[in-house]
C-alpha cells in the first residue's frame, strides 16, 4: 500500500466547526509503521459522546474532526512488527488510540485510565497527526489498541459494543458484580443502557429498568427483558423500590437529581456513573452515609476487557438492537438521536456508502 513518499489520502466526514454539521474531508493518514496495523472500516456505530465534541460541548474540540470511535474493519496491511494481525481479519477499534505504556495504569493493563491516552480522534497523535475517527475509508492505528471480532459476529452488531457494550461490561467487573442472583438497576434506557440490561440479564441478574416516563416499559419488558420497570417521577412506585438493588449503572446523559436512584440501592450499593455531564451534580451526604453506599464511575474498558466482552457477547448471543445507515444520513442521525429517536444505537455502513455524494 503507502509508502514513506507517499501519504495515503482518504475520505472521511468531519464537522469544521461547533454546529457540528458533517460533509466530506479529504486529508492525509500516515504510513504504516511496524507496530501499526492499516484498516480498511467496514461499519461504526454512533455514540452520544460523538454530539458532545463535534458541538464543542467540553470545550476542547478541534477542527476539522472527523468522528466515530465504533469502529469495525478489515486489516489490509501489516507493519513489520505485528503479530497479532494478519491481512483480511476483521478487527475492531475503540475510544482511544494510544497510551504512554509506562505508567501504572498502562502496567496493570488499564490503559483507559492512562494520564497521556490518545483519543481516536480529536486528539494528536505521537507523530504529531491529528486522530481522526472511523466516519472515514480508512484508519491507521497500534496493533495494542485493535482487537479482533470474533468469528460469527457481523461487523454492524459489533460496532457499538466497543463503547456501549465495554462501558457496561467492564464496571460490572470490576466493582464484583459479575455473579448471578445480583439485582441491578439500568437508568435510561440509550445506546448504553440497552447493552446494560442485555448484559446484566446474560450474567443472570434481576434486571429493572429507570426511566422518566412509561413510553419505553413494552420494550424494555418484552424486548430486552427486563425483570421490572420503574417511571422516577412515580413516587410510590419509587418509595415500593427502595433499598432493593445492588448497583445502578446510570447513562443518563444531562444533568439529573442522584437522591432518588440513591433511595434505591440496599446497604453497600452502588451507583456507577457513566454518562457525560459537564456540570456539578448534588446530593445529600446522609444518603450515601447510612447505607454506606457509593457513587462512583466507570470510562470504557481495557483492551483486555474488550476482547473478553466480545467473547462473552458471542458465547452468550448478544447483539446490539441497530439501525443501519448511510454516511449521508449522518447529520439527521445526530438531530434524532439528541432527541433519543433512535433504538437504541445507529452504525454507518461506511463501506457500503457513497462518501463523496
Amino acid at each position: 500500500m503507502g509508502s514513506l513518499e507517499t501519504e495515503r489520502k482518504i475520505v472521511g466526514w468531519a464537522a469544521t466547526d461547533s454546529t457540528g454539521h458533517l460533509a466530506p474531508y479529504t486529508y492525509s493518514l500516515r504510513d504504516t509503521g511496524p507496530e501499526d496495523v492499516f484498516i480498511k472500516v467496514i461499519s461504526c456505530g454512533v455514540c452520544h459522546t460523538d454530539i458532545h465534541q463535534i458541538k464543542n460541548d467540553l470545550g476542547m474540540s478541534h477542527y476539522p474532526m472527523v468522528p466515530g470511535h465504533e469502529v469495525v474493519g478489515e486489516v489490509v496491511e501489516v507493519g513489520s512488527d505485528v503479530t497479532k494481525f494478519k491481512v483480511g481479519d476483521v478487527v475492531g477499534v475503540g475510544v482511544i488510540v494510544g497510551s504512554c505504556k509506562n505508567c501504572h495504569p498502562c502496567k496493570s493493563e488499564i490503559e483507559q485510565y492512562c494520564n497521556k491516552k490518545i483519543w481516536s480522534y480529536n486528539d494528536v497523535y505521537t507523530d504529531g497527526k491529528p486522530t481522526q475517527g472511523g466516519f472515514a475509508e480508512s484508519m491507521v492505528v497500534d496493533q495494542k489498541f485493535v482487537v479482533r471480532i470474533p468469528d460469527g459476529m457481523s461487523p454492524e452488531q459489533a460496532a457499538p459494543l466497543l463503547c456501549a457494550g465495554l462501558t457496561v461490561y467492564s464496571p460490572l467487573k470490576h466493582f464484583g458484580l459479575k455473579q448471578s442472583g445480583l439485582r441491578g438497576g439500568i437508568l435510561g434506557l440509550g445506546g448504553v443502557g440497552h447493552m446494560g440490561v442485555k448484559i446484566a440479564k446474560a450474567m443472570g441478574h434481576h434486571v429493572t429498568v429507570i426511566s422518566s416516563s412509561d413510553k419505553k416499559r413494552e420494550e424494555a419488558m418484552e424486548h430486552l427483558g427486563a425483570d421490572e420497570y420503574l417511571v422516577s417521577s412515580d413516587v410510590e412506585s419509587m418509595q415500593k423500590a427502595a433499598d432493593q438493588l445492588d448497583y445502578i449503572i446510570d447513562t443518563v446523559p444531562v444533568v439529573h437529581p442522584l437522591e432518588p436512584y440513591l433511595s434505591l440501592l440496599k446497604l453497600d450499593g452502588k451507583l456507577i456513573l457513566m454518562g457525560v455531564i459537564n456540570a456539578p451534580l448534588q446530593f445529600v451526604t446522609p444518603m450515601v452515609m447510612l447505607g454506606r453506599k457509593s457513587i462512583t464511575g466507570s470510562f470504557i474498558g481495557s483492551m483486555k476487557e474488550t476482547e473478553e466482552m466480545l467473547e462473552f457477547c458471542k458465547e452468550k448471543g448478544l447483539a446490539s438492537m441497530i439501525e443501519v445507515i448511510k454516511m449521508d444520513y449522518i447529520n439527521t442521525a445526530f438531530e434524532r438521536l439528541e432527541k433519543n429517536d433512535v433504538r437504541y444505537r445507529f452504525v454507518v455502513d461506511v463501506a457500503g456508502s457513497k462518501l463523496i455524494p
